[in-house]
């Protein structure tokens, strides 16, 4: 039997603090995480979300390293960012804090020595990588170098961008220091470790036996790691930015930041509710779930869980509901790329339209594996239901209400047939999204709300108010309260999901509050009382919108190419003499037009100073006719006639390949008389 708890603590993954959130952090920890503690409040139950900032680590070193700014710089432009995206995104943080504060710094400092002083750490010297121009150690990502699986040059010592390869600094070809250029050099360094191998007993029976339950993803990944066996992991490195090690002996050294980061989630906990923060943490009938990324797994269900279990006071989480990534528009989501798209850039671009993301992200949430978001499907998902099934219903039912009561609900008769079903037919979707809600398939649940907005226009069409009001008006009365009743419903239905909207709805309808034990109810919203007008809830997203935000991404890709292009190895030597051959010239373009039924090729008819030739160019992808009329072109003259779509092609006009892969013409730099040699 499931143990029923008093309250429900959720806390969610601390994004680094080194850039801004995209799409991949919101479908994957922040939308989840947020339905469920608005469901949850819904139900009366007291819930606490915690968020927070990660504001140390290596990648913002990296970061301020690369500005030629402070790692505070970088964290308080980047918190203030993150948080403000959040809120705007109708994210319900009761606390979004971060690992800089004093709170947080005394919080990990007292937990680091309660274990320390009760012997739960090993302390192991061992060697690492050390700079000696720079005169520290090296952090994995200090280390840059040729990946030994695909040859990158620009490697790191703990993963290989380009083709995706975990590593370790030592496994890196001519390995070089970030800080200096410098060859790093083996040194011994001392530090402490958190034996997870001790807890390892434990956990196989906290995970394995009392938690089968849990997603396939995070029990197997669990196990996996349980299997191999576990292995003692540095709580402490060589840094200067981070909270330092508590013990005289450790000058120098700060928390490893998978050690300081997951008590950020308490310490930001105490700013939230000051002395009452144990009752979230220690009493066992508080439940505890963290919402995270597939990428955050062994850290919440086996290292974080090992530090809880070597405090001894600390309650275990009641379950992980990780999700799988997202990729978008078929291509893995990448910051040192910039291939995203960023939360607050999609505030800016889409304003008032955050529920569109909100349901565009769960309607295609990763639960079960990684999916792939493109814009295309964003258009179609707004278009085809937002607009079309949920708004439509509840357009149609005002404008109705309007019309026939100005605004008013009317008194109804008795229910007929088709009442009872769409009332019996709502409760089940209802019920089945509890369910749904509770078991984390909010993907699911989601598509139960749509169907209280499919019943809804159903019942509308098979009712048709508009034909009976001429024939039977008082049976049109009973057909717009119960239709006002399934808007009420689909208020409370869509409220985790598109907050915004539902706000307006439920606004429009008088509704005060908003409970989840009254969805499904058909006595909600009273005779006599005043609908409000409401404008439409979602408008589409037009042709030419998807259009510049796919354009966008295009030219990041062209950015990136640009960026990482490298030209292609000289070619073997040539005799001078093969090159004489070669009759290249000046031409001038007298006409050019597209080849029908060919997308590549463009016709020329150019000017060589002696006559008039057709040449054939398979350029048409980045020109357009007309702007090349009158134009100086470079040409190989003395070519065999090649004939291509029926048309022969008297030569071949030269142009370069750039680094993102588009041709561009070769022509003089300045006025040449058509037909003048190139040597």
């Amino acid at each position: 039997m499931e143990k029923k708890f008093k309250r429900t603590l959720i806390t969610t993954a601390l994004p680094y603090a080194n850039g801004p959130v995209h799409i991949g952090h919101l479908a994957g920890v922040y939308v989840p995480a947020d339905i469920y503690a608005r469901f949850l409040r819904m139900n009366g139950e007291e819930v606490l979300l915690v968020g927070g900032s990660d504001e140390h680590g290596v990648p913002i070193t990296l970061k301020a390293r690369a500005e030629g700014v402070t790692p505070q710089d970088i964290v308080d432009r980047y918190h203030n960012l993150i948080k403000d995206s959040f809120e705007g995104l109708g994210i319900t943080f009761d606390v979004y804090g971060r690992t800089t504060s004093a709170t947080h710094r005394k919080t990990a400092s007292e937990f680091f020595e309660k274990l320390d002083a009760n012997g739960e750490f090993i302390k192991k010297t061992t060697k690492q990588l050390y700079d000696p121009v720079a005169g520290q150690f090296l952090a994995d990502r200090y280390v840059t170098g040729t990946c030994p699986h695909c040859g990158n040059t620009a490697a790191y010592g703990d993963q290989c961008e380009k083709c995706g390869s975990s590593l370790s600094p030592d496994e890196l070809i001519d390995p070089k220091s970030s800080l200096s250029g410098a060859v790093p050099e083996l040194r011994d360094t001392t530090h402490w470790y958190l034996p997870l191998d001790k807890w390892e007993p434990r956990l196989r029976e906290w995970i394995l036996e009392q938690h089968k339950e849990w997603r396939p993803n995070v029990y197997g990944q669990c196990k996996s790691w349980l299997d191999m066996g576990l292995q003692p992991r540095a709580v402490s490195r060589d840094l200067d930015w981070g909270i330092p090690v508590p013990r005289e002996d450790a000058r120098g050294k700060v928390l490893y930041v998978w050690f300081d980061a997951p008590i950020g989630y308490i310490s930001n906990t105490i700013d939230c509710v000051g002395d009452d923060w144990q009752k979230w943490w220690k009493d066992p009938e508080t439940r505890m779930l963290h919402f995270i990324g597939k990428d955050n797994i062994v850290f919440h269900c086996i290292v974080f869980p090992s530090m809880l279990m070597a405090d001894g006071t600390y309650n275990l989480p009641d379950n992980v509901p990780a999700n799988e990534f997202l990729n978008l528009e078929d291509d893995k989501i990448s910051t040192s790329k910039n291939w995203a798209v960023w939360l607050h850039e999609y505030l800016q671009d889409f304003p008032g339209r955050q529920d569109e993301l909100r349901y565009v992200l769960t309607a295609n949430a990763p639960e079960t594996k990684d999916n792939n978001f493109t814009w295309k499907d964003y258009q179609q998902r707004v278009n085809s239901e937002l607009v079309a099934i949920f708004g439509n219903f509840v357009n149609r039912t005002n404008v109705l209400l309007h019309k026939y009561y100005d605004g008013v609900v009317p008194e109804p008769g008795t229910p007929a047939l088709p009442d009872a079903e769409a009332e019996r037919e709502v409760r089940l979707a209802v019920s089945e999204m509890e369910t749904l809600i509770r078991e984390f398939k909010l993907r699911d649940a989601l598509r139960e709300a749509m169907n209280v907005a499919r019943i809804g226009n159903k019942y509308l069409a098979d009712s048709e108010p508009w034909k009976v009001i001429k024939t039977d008006p008082e049976r049109v009365k009973t057909i717009m309260y119960f239709a006002t009743q399934i808007c009420a419903s689909l208020a409370l239905a869509f409220e985790p999901f598109t907050p915004f909207a539902a706000a307006k709805l439920a606004e429009s309808l008088g509704m005060d509050r908003l409970d989840w034990a009254d969805a499904g109810n058909f006595h909600l919203i009273p005779p006599g009382r005043t609908v409000k007008p409401l404008p439409l809830l979602f408008e589409k997203v037009d042709d030419a919108v998807v259009e510049a935000q796919v354009n966008k991404l295009l030219e990041t890709r062209r950015q990136n190419m640009l960026k990482n292009w490298k030209p292609d190895p000289v070619k073997a030597e040539t005799p001078i003499e093969t090159f004489d051959k070669l009759d290249i010239r000046v031409g001038r373009v007298v006409e050019c037009e597209k080849v029908k039924k060919s997308k590549k090729l463009l016709r020329f008819l150019i000017d060589d100073g002696l006559e008039r030739r057709t040449i054939l160019s398979g350029i048409a992808a980045y020109y357009e006719p007309e702007e090349l009329v009158g134009r100086e072109v470079c040409f190989i003259a003395n070519l065999p006639v090649r004939t291509m779509m029926g048309i022969e092609s008297r030569g071949m006009i030269l142009s370069a390949r750039n680094a993102d892969g588009s041709l561009v013409l070769l022509a003089p730099s300045a006025d040449v008389a058509p037909g003048s040699p190139i040597s």
